[in-house]
């Protein structure tokens, strides 16, 4: 007879090693309360995105994006998947949370998330200030060693460990001033409803991010709380950072758009007038200024400035 109920970790008990200490069921309860989330997130930011010209959709996609696979990601930790087993490094018997811990479960299918969604949280901000692309990479490589460090880090059963989570806090720092200065001046240049959405998103993700490490350093890091304690720690903080901050952004963007924010987006409608214009120049020999031009005339003969026209 099969059972009712969540059946997700005896189902899966035999796919791979297990650890000593591992998610109960209310750990993959919750962890399905938040891919629901997630998944409800990305519904809503695409359909808000069908109600935007297609050129000014850029963020609604990003954003979605961004849910989407934290959706696949808890789906994975809820049912007990994308995990290995770590020999901890603090064996605590004290502890009445962790003292059965030899080995600890570390999801990196939590690290494949952060590894896609958190460039894309920095983009959306970025773009939202109009920063440039030199910028913009050098702080996204930067998340990467954030990401890639930490995850290392918690592969590792050795004290070694924390000399990962260094580096993960010096990207981390680094992020943290692109945003809060250089993003910000920026952002202050473009003034507006641009301005306000940045820094009201900029400074709520910033926040949210510094409780990252601490949450690291209390399970993967330090094995001082049960990994059921761990899902809720995190699954709170990726909800903030993700839907939270998502809709916050998307509604700012409700009147921004993207060429405000110096996104040169063209639809498809866009291309095609563009085309037959131009085609229609190069046959019929009409100038691009309209009728009343001197269609002989060359800009060397002319005086005043020269007008300049996009293909």
């Amino acid at each position: 007879m099969i059972g009712s109920g969540n059946q997700a970790l005896s189902d899966n008990n035999v796919v791979g090693q297990h650890a000593n200490l591992e998610i109960t069921s209310h750990a993959s309860d919750w962890y399905y309360a938040v891919c629901a989330a997630m998944g409800a997130s990305t519904l809503i930011f695409m359909a808000l995105a069908f109600r935007k010209p297609q050129n000014d959709r850029v963020f609604h996609y990003i954003t979605a994006s961004i849910t989407a696979v934290a959706c696949i990601a808890y789906f994975a930790m809820g049912s007990n998947l994308g995990q290995v087993p770590i020999q901890a490094e603090f064996i605590r018997p004290g502890n009445k949370w962790v003292r059965s811990a030899g080995t600890r479960e570390v999801f990196y299918a939590r690290y494949i998330d952060w590894v896609i969604t958190t460039p894309l949280l920095l983009l959306d901000l970025l773009l939202t200030a109009g920063v440039p692309t030199p910028t913009i990479l050098a702080t996204i490589l930067a998340d990467e060693i954030m990401i890639a460090t930490g995850l290392i880090g918690a592969l590792t059963r050795t004290r070694y460990k924390w000399g990962f989570w260094t580096f993960g806090m010096a990207a981390l720092f680094f992020i943290a001033y692109e945003l809060l200065f250089d993003a910000r001046r920026h952002a202050q240049t473009l003034g507006g409803d641009a301005k306000k959405t940045f820094m009201l998103c900029g400074v709520f993700l910033i926040s949210i991010w510094f409780l990252y490490p601490v949450a690291w350093g209390l399970s993967e890091g330090g094995n001082v709380i049960h990994p059921d304690g761990e899902a809720v720690f995190y699954g709170v903080l990726d909800v903030l950072s993700k839907p939270v901050f998502g809709f916050l952004l998307i509604w700012g963007h409700r009147k921004i758009s993207s060429s405000s924010v110096g996104l040169r987006i063209r639809d498809r409608s866009q291309i095609t007038s563009e085309k037959y214009n131009h085609g229609n120049t190069q046959q019929y020999g009409v100038h691009p200024e309209g009728p009343g031009a001197n269609v002989g005339s060359h800009p060397a003969t002319t005086t005043g400035h020269a007008t300049h026209t996009n293909v």
